[in-house]
């Protein structure tokens, strides 16, 4: 295993120089032999088959370097594992290193399945120049971002302030007290590549140079840049609940920076999360405008038939790098399949032509189906992502190839006459539309299609349910993209709310069966001396949960409940949520990153917007009115109109930054609806009878309710303590019974499907003149 030699200048040390130490601390830095002997001892522990991540190989095609990486359990340190840099991981033993050696730190964050962090390894990291100069002069440590948002959240500010942007892979330099005093993104290894003026090699060795010889200039740009990053994260503070005039606000907004032609927000790259789709539905359903509704339902449709939508497998890719959808990058990550599931079954219950099932249930349904088959682990919980890129015929690394295909592929893998029909659905072209091959996507309706190909909507309908399956084994049959295997509560808890909401739109039971499966998971094997972790891999657990952790779970957990009526999950999503008050509440509103009892950072976080994955607070906000409304206990209303209060001033100025917690908004402006469906003695739930009645439910775009369905014969004890306001009704003529009430107040019980339907369809409009 050898280690690295001093290089005054990463630009001039001289090629394939064996990596070798004159260093007096070799041993600590490196690791003394006992140390070294348990990294290979790690090595062989993962047995035969293991493919070492690094161009670097020793005859036998053993690795020739390895570093202390390879005793975690993140899969994106494991990917650096035999780097030859000599990675540390995020730990107090690599900063009182640097500080005893008077060294900076480098830290590079990324993620597992980031195609530009895997860029810069094989550009950088791989360098053995580049390798020898970092070994020598810094401290250099790898993290997860997705193991420590808390970490991630306060260097990527630091990069925000200095370039105003951010990205992953995230480069961060650090004096030995942890702050920084330079930072950016991807870096190309030397000057002038992809065009930048300055390329990584020439930036670690001034960033050493001024460390060293102008410690004064580093430490005080350190300490402006620390004071910034924690003004920027103080919580935030106000004393105004937000009403309506936010939400119609916020319409306005969005449609300023509506896309008319492809749906979404103007401009590139286009990302899903950038635009309101479900606070748009909401606004459309309370206001009965129809321009708010076609432009949530354009965007739904827009990136369903374009290349971000994975037409053979189902689930979402990352985000479209053009304004029509159509090259996505080809990362897929939970979260995004999640938000976007229950986006999509929004769309189905509101649009008029979906209210059976239709192509927006559909997308809901086959990106479930692919989280159920590719990403979810045999204990039932949910995997993280999966990689952008993959591997070639010639073994090359390259972005997109499992997912396109080429006119010659298709019809190998379909026949002649079924492949001329695909191709001409999904845009199948000679030349391609990404590097060569094709990105599917639908650009035209399947009735033009059927009619240019002289052929039925029947036929062309039967050929592309043949073809999918067919496509997908021969897919499958590709070097699929890495999979990152760590399971996270928070993305989990997203993923639990969107299965479980698919069962009660769709009527599925096997999604239910999905989430409680992995709620189970969780709750059994990261609840540890009764607090939440945030992640496990390989059976162990990583640090304690952070607040979207808990606000997630909990907020998953109350979906589950609603549906399938166990009152486990009731109880848990309560445990939880208290825990958050306890551990992570922020006295002004809203909920700290880190818990209380968390290690200490430059500064304490409070998420102040949502981006791809919403704020903590925004989706805490929202369970805790619904908590209010499904226990009649107050306490939870004042805790959700607490964090509205703190967040009023940003919510008014900038709405579409925290476009989730403007359902809870929107929630606090409604008077939700209390529905009971009470069952007639040793009637079951699937009973024909009932299934009227929860059948009106599945096709009603109501968001804004609470559900629970009760035997007449008898209700447990932890209904009866969580939602008394449920018990005690009975089912009339011995039939299944609605009740639909409005802050204690209900309306006439019902055993009729269509005085169900228009009970519950009476939706409160906003009060006051409509700015739509």
């Amino acid at each position: 295993m050898p280690l690295a030699c001093s290089s005054p200048n990463p630009n001039e040390a001289p090629e394939n120089t064996p990596l070798a130490t004159s260093n007096p601390e070799a041993s600590v830095f490196y690791g003394d032999a006992a140390q070294q002997a348990k990294w290979r001892d790690a090595v062989v522990a993962k047995g035969p088959k293991y493919e070492p991540r690094s161009k670097h190989r020793n005859p036998d095609g053993s690795a020739m370097f390895t570093n202390r990486l390879i005793l975690e359990t993140s899969p994106y340190l494991l990917q650096h594992a035999h780097n030859p840099v000599n990675w540390f991981p995020w730990g107090d033993d690599a900063f009182a290193l640097a500080k005893r050696l008077n060294r900076p730190v480098f830290l590079s964050v990324g993620y597992a399945t980031c195609h530009w962090c895997h860029v810069m390894e094989e550009e950088s990291f791989e360098d053995l120049k580049i390798a020898a100069y970092l070994n020598e002069h810094y401290i250099c440590i790898k993290l997860d971002r997705e193991e420590r948002p808390d970490v991630d959240a306060v260097y990527m500010r630091s990069v925000q302030l200095l370039t105003g942007s951010g990205g992953w892979p995230m480069s961060v330099w650090l004096t030995p007290n942890r702050r920084p005093f330079y930072a950016g993104t991807y870096f190309p290894p030397r000057d002038g590549l992809r065009g930048a003026r300055k390329g990584f090699a020439t930036i670690i060795a001034e960033q050493q140079l001024l460390f060293r010889d102008m410690p004064a200039v580093a430490t005080e740009r350190s300490d402006q840049i620390a004071a910034r990053i924690r003004a920027d994260m103080r919580p935030p503070s106000s004393s105004t609940l937000p009403g309506p005039a936010s939400v119609i606000r916020a319409a306005v907004v969005a449609s300023r920076r509506y896309d008319p032609t492809n749906g979404g927000a103007r401009g590139q790259p286009k990302f899903p999360s950038s635009f309101p789709v479900r606070l748009l539905l909401r606004i459309a359903a309370r206001s009965g405008d129809n321009e708010t509704r076609d432009m949530a339902l354009t965007t739904l449709r827009r990136m369903a038939s374009g290349g971000m939508y994975d037409h053979v497998g189902g689930g979402f890719h990352r985000y479209s790098t053009d304004p029509r959808w159509l090259v996505p990058h080809f990362e897929k990550m939970l979260y995004d399949n999640a938000l976007l599931a229950v986006a999509y079954l929004e769309g189905h219950q509101l649009s008029p032509d979906e209210r059976t099932a239709g192509p927006l249930a559909t997308v809901a349904t086959e990106i479930l189906d692919y989280v159920i088959r590719d990403m979810s682990a045999a204990a039932g919980a949910y995997y993280s992502a999966t990689d952008a890129d993959s591997l070639t015929p010639s073994g090359k690394r390259k972005e997109g190839y499992y997912f396109t295909w080429t006119p010659s592929e298709i019809r190998a893998a379909l026949g002649e006459d079924d492949a001329r029909i695909v191709k001409a659905f999904y845009d199948v072209r000679g030349h391609g539309n990404f590097e060569g091959r094709s990105i599917l996507h639908t650009p035209k309706p399947e009735a033009l299609v059927a009619r240019q190909l002289r052929i039925s909507v029947a036929d062309l309908q039967r050929t592309l349910q043949r073809a999918r399956p067919k496509l997908l084994a021969i897919r499958n049959e590709r070097p699929k993209p890495i999979r990152d295997d760590k399971i996270q509560v928070s993305w989990n808890g997203l993923m639990i709310s969107a299965m479980a909401r698919a069962a009660r739109v769709l009527g599925e039971p096997r999604f239910a069966q999905s989430a409680t499966r992995a709620a189970g998971f969780i709750l059994d094997e990261l609840v540890v001396n009764g607090r939440l972790k945030h992640s496990i891999t390989d059976g162990q657990t990583s640090t304690a949960a952070f607040a979207e952790d808990y606000a997630f779970l909990s907020a998953g957990l109350l979906d589950l409940f609603e549906a399938t009526q166990q009152t486990r999950w009731l109880t848990a999503a309560v445990e939880l949520m208290e825990q958050l008050e306890q551990h992570h509440a922020a006295e002004a509103g809203g909920y700290y990153r880190g818990a209380d009892d968390h290690e200490q950072l430059l500064a304490r976080e409070v998420e102040t917007h949502d981006g791809a994955i919403p704020a903590a607070s925004s989706v805490a906000a929202l369970t805790l009115l619904r908590l209010s409304t499904l226990t009649t206990d107050s306490r939870w209303r004042q805790r959700g109109e607490k964090i509205l209060r703190a967040f009023s001033k940003r919510l008014e100025q900038a709405p579409w930054s925290l476009d989730l917690m403007m359902l809870a908004v929107d929630y606090l402006t409604d008077a939700p609806k209390e529905i009971v469906i009470v069952l007639p003695k040793a009637m079951p739930a699937d009973d024909p009878a009932a299934d009227s009645l929860l059948a009106v439910l599945r096709r009603t775009f109501l968001p804004n309710h609470v559900f629970v369905m009760v035997s007449s014969a008898q209700a447990s004890a932890t209904l009866r303590k969580r939602a008394p306001w449920a018990v005690g009704k009975p089912a009339r003529e011995g039939l299944p019974t609605a009740y639909v009430c409005r802050r204690g107040t209900c309306k006439l019980p019902t055993t009729d499907p269509r005085a169900f339907a228009k009970q519950i369809s009476e939706l409160l409009p906003y009060p006051g003149p409509s700015a739509l």
